[in-house]
């Protein structure tokens, strides 16, 4: 991966940065991000990390599953339209796993049930 997990987390949030906690489950409001950085500058999405900058890391028995539904509902026109299929990278950082997701800019408009 093209990616300084360090770098990104000693920046800290901002315009193209966002933490999102997520030990079991995904974000109720992770594809409103997608959403805004496709259609804006594009962005960078790390999982696992709080706000403060603390990693908690993504439960180990339920990374490869997450990591699974953001490609498909990346894939999925009733939750992000149009579809535009993500990747998601798991990586390993201070001992905790973490899902990296970069996400470009897009030619088009996107929308998602939160980001009307």
């Amino acid at each position: 991966m093209h990616t300084n997990i360090k770098n990104i987390t000693s920046q800290g949030e901002g315009l193209k940065i966002e933490f999102k906690k997520a030990k079991n489950k995904l974000p109720d409001n992770l594809f409103e991000m997608v959403c805004a950085f496709l259609s804006k500058n594009g962005g960078e999405i790390l999982l696992g990390v709080n706000d403060d900058k603390t990693i908690e890391g993504v439960n180990e028995n339920t990374v490869e599953q997450l990591a699974k539904e953001i490609v498909n509902l990346s894939n999925n026109p009733q939750k992000l339209f149009p579809a535009f299929i993500l990747e998601a990278h798991i990586v390993e950082y201070e001992n905790k796993k973490l899902i990296y997701i970069f996400v470009p800019t897009s030619s088009q408009v996107h929308k998602t049930a939160l980001c009307p």
